[in-house]
């Protein structure tokens, strides 16, 4: 009897780990809102050995005393994550390059990362003498490899609002806008220098033997390399539920072990060797291809495996999940936040949750290998979508439509172009194996996937615009949960009903057809007056004379004012009898006093947020700041967004050489788009001098007051508008708009509407409709 009330339950046991790891992984991820202190260190010290006396002194059975120290445990082991996620950013932080800002300086390093390009532009993460700095540099900038030595010439900048928060999760603290690039032939020596060359002689080889295009296609697969990628590429992949093909995850690392455990096998490795050579492969693969938050969580959840393996244990998949959490958010607790570490998590869950038992409903009683494959395959796509679909809308305000169909007719060629294309990289890790036969058959898969994206991905109904709230967020993901749930126990008992499946299978396809056939519906234009009642959106052209401004009012939000018109057009007035007391933002296209004049009064009776511009007199962002206004810079990609409404920035480029006597090339245009309204305003950019592609639009502000653009014919066709409003006086000297102007668009069946003919242009916008009045 004695030796029965001392022996521990092994539940408890288990209990112990997970509670002990659960509290450190909460503890990292709430570490970003506390810091480190000269207690640290002690801190964490006494959590961890609080916790070590308290599994020493566990109790021997369940019940409310292990309730108690199980939480204590969790408790114990939160505040050590708490502590040394807080040390673990001081050292991140610690890390980043503290430069004077204002200054010209000359900077030498090594690049650490893949290069992001973008309209025209180039990011560079280096690793300088003075810590890690982001250099912006101008294309053409040519090939260039992790590890090789940069020298960078240019003035230095803090980051702008937009590019903060991301940088911060990189440890970075400063910009140097670089005048000067030079690539140096110095490369980085040690451990990080033995995988820059494997990186390196991975890239060549899967760029050999095949067209550039499915290259790139594969350094993204494979490498998770997306640089050299064309951008509407990279948009098909997105739009059709394609893009995590081309960051490394999970599905990388998995593949990755059954190649080589098949190879290992087929060579008669024994099993520990062969195991152990994975882990080592992994080791090796997650800093090649960047060590990214998905590839982190990839590498330890596969890691974790071997592991259990080599020690004959049953593997625990939620222990490893919550392993993986825990082990990436030690290596930056800032990663939670990353929108990539956030979906790679979410579809592993779904995947958890919701894979076996979707596929053991789809294949029925008695399945053949193939509709098994199948089934499995089919499971595998609907749970992540399930999952990841919320955080998706949440983040990006779109879901696509075409996810399942896309997804499942590329799969039969994703395991194979992964296999081939890893069997690539290894083979260039020694130049005389040829490569040239293996990446020809996987560019050709390749670029059969590409063609998937492309088929399904250009459609304007392949994405639908759904926006998503906190809460609604997390209504929408319990309504998903429990529905999946209840629905695979219905079909769980009446699985010998083959009927019953048909008939979900017919239902799906019903909605599905009634979704395409909601988003093949065209937006209608109403050009006869009759105001929406509450609507999503109202847009204002403000009649200013020969000037602009144009006031975007979202239901939900504070207002945008773009441009404030000339200093006599009493915009401050026409805010205040609309009972505007409040701007979100004020972006500010260019310093031309017909855009900028007004801006001082409107700064001295409204609150404004943000001021946004991308060049203006010094004075005005002074005044802004000394009204409470934050002034930032903003450029081609900078993003705001207010409520459901979101604002894109096309034009200029960050570095952008104003041709002489043509400052409107330097204004900003902007893209403004709420559900499937789209809103153009170019400032005075005309189309001939800044070269934006903004796809599909619904109403196009012309640029320029009207005035005569060379480029304006070639964006009517590609914008294809549905009206066109003009800001311009009753009578200029400069002959706005010019007749070529009208005439363009009247060629292009355009119906106009003018400040100077009818007054202030009112637009109202109500989910799938928009009116002018």
């Amino acid at each position: 009897m004695s030796v029965a009330v001392g022996r521990r339950d092994p539940a408890l046991g288990v209990a112990w780990r997970f509670a002990a790891l659960g509290g450190v992984t909460v503890g990292l991820a709430l570490s970003p809102a506390a810091s480190a202190d000269a207690g640290g260190a002690g801190a964490l010290a006494l959590a961890v050995g609080g916790a070590g006396a308290l599994g020493a002194l566990a109790p021997r059975r369940r019940g409310p005393a292990a309730i108690a120290w199980l939480a204590a445990i969790a408790f114990a082991a939160g505040i050590a994550g708490l502590v040394g996620g807080a040390a673990r950013l001081e050292a991140i932080d610690g890390g980043a390059a503290h430069l004077a800002l204002g200054e010209r300086m000359e900077v030498t390093g090594y690049l650490t990362a893949v290069p992001r390009r973008d309209d025209g532009s180039v990011d560079l993460r280096l690793e300088t003498p003075d810590g890690r700095l982001l250099v912006e540099a101008r294309e053409p900038l040519g090939d260039v490899q992790v590890g090789q030595a940069l020298r960078a010439v240019g003035v230095v900048r803090a980051p702008s609002d937009f590019e903060a928060p991301y940088l911060e999760r990189l440890g970075i603290a400063t910009v140097l806008d670089a005048e000067r690039l030079e690539l140096l032939r110095a490369r980085r020596g040690g451990l990080v220098g033995l995988l820059d060359g494997v990186r390196s002689r991975a890239e060549r080889a899967l760029s050999e033997g095949t067209p550039d295009a499915s290259a790139a296609l594969l350094r993204g697969f494979v490498l998770g390399q997306d640089d050299r990628i064309a951008p509407g590429v990279v948009d098909d992949f997105k739009r059709s539920g394609l893009a995590h093909l081309l960051a490394v995850s999970g599905q990388n690392v998995v593949l990755l072990a059954v190649l080589a455990a098949a190879i290992l096998g087929a060579v008669g490795v024994p099993i520990r060797a062969r195991l152990v050579t994975i882990l080592l492969l992994i080791a090796v693969y997650v800093p090649v291809t960047g060590a990214g938050p998905s590839i982190q969580r990839a590498g330890v959840m596969g890691a974790a495996g071997v592991v259990a393996a080599l020690a004959d244990r049953p593997r625990s998949r939620w222990y490893a999940l919550l392993l993986a959490a825990a082990v990436t958010l030690a290596l930056d607790p800032r990663a939670s936040a990353d929108v990539g570490w956030q979906l790679s998590f979410a579809a592993v869950l779904g995947i958890l949750l919701f894979a076996a038992p979707l596929a053991s409903a789809l294949a029925g009683n008695r399945p053949g290998r193939a509709r098994s494959a199948l089934a499995e395959g089919a499971g595998l796509t609907i749970s992540a979508t399930l999952a990841t679909a919320p955080l998706i809308a949440f983040h990006f305000g779109t879901l696509s439509l075409v996810t399942l169909p896309a997804n499942l007719l590329a799969a039969p060629a994703e395991a194979p172009v992964m296999w081939l294309g890893m069997l690539a990289a290894a083979a260039g890790q020694l130049p005389w194996l040829p490569t040239e036969p293996i990446t020809w058959l996987a560019g050709l898969l390749a670029a059969y996937v590409g063609q998937i994206a492309r088929w399904l991905g250009r459609p304007g109904w392949a994405q639908a615009e759904l926006e998503l709230g906190g809460p609604e967020l997390a209504a929408v993901c319990a309504v998903l949960v429990a529905g999946t749930a209840l629905v695979l126990r219905l079909v769980g008992r009446r699985r010998g009903l083959a009927v019953s499946r048909a008939r979900g299978a017919a239902a799906v396809a019903i909605a599905g057809g009634v979704l395409a056939a909601a988003a093949l519906a065209p937006v209608p234009f109403a050009a006869t007056p009759g105001a929406l009642a509450a609507p999503d959106l109202r847009v204002r052209v403000l009649d200013v004379g020969e000037g602009s401004a144009t006031l975007l009012e979202p239901s939900a939000g504070a207002p945008v004012l773009v441009d404030a018109g000339p200093a006599d057009a009493a915009v401050a007035e026409r805010l205040a009898a609309l009972g505007i007391d409040r701007l979100a933002a004020l972006v500010v296209s260019h310093g031309d006093s017909d855009h900028s004049g007004g801006l001082p009064a409107v700064l001295e009776s409204v609150a404004v947020d943000r001021l946004l511009y991308a060049h203006i007199d010094a004075g005005l962002a002074e005044l802004a700041g000394a009204r409470g206004a934050r002034p930032a810079r903003i450029a081609a990609g900078s993003r705001l967004r207010v409520g459901r409404l979101r604002l894109q920035v096309l034009w200029p480029p960050r570095r952008l050489e104003v041709p002489r006597g043509e400052p409107n090339a330097a204004s900003v245009a902007l893209m403004a788009d709420l559900g499937r309204f789209e809103l153009l305003l170019p400032g005075d950019a005309e189309a001939e001098l800044a070269p934006i592609h903004p796809g599909d639009i619904d109403v196009l502000v012309v640029a320029h007051h009207g005035s005569a653009d060379a480029g304006l014919k070639a964006l009517l066709v590609e914008a294809d508008p549905e009206l066109a409003a003009i800001s311009v006086g009753a009578s200029n000297p400069y002959g706005h708009p010019a007749p070529e102007t009208l005439d363009a668009l009247a060629a292009a069946g355009v119906p106009v509407r003018r400040t100077d003919l009818g007054g202030e242009i009112v637009i109202e916008v109500k989910g799938s409709r928009w009116v002018v009045l």
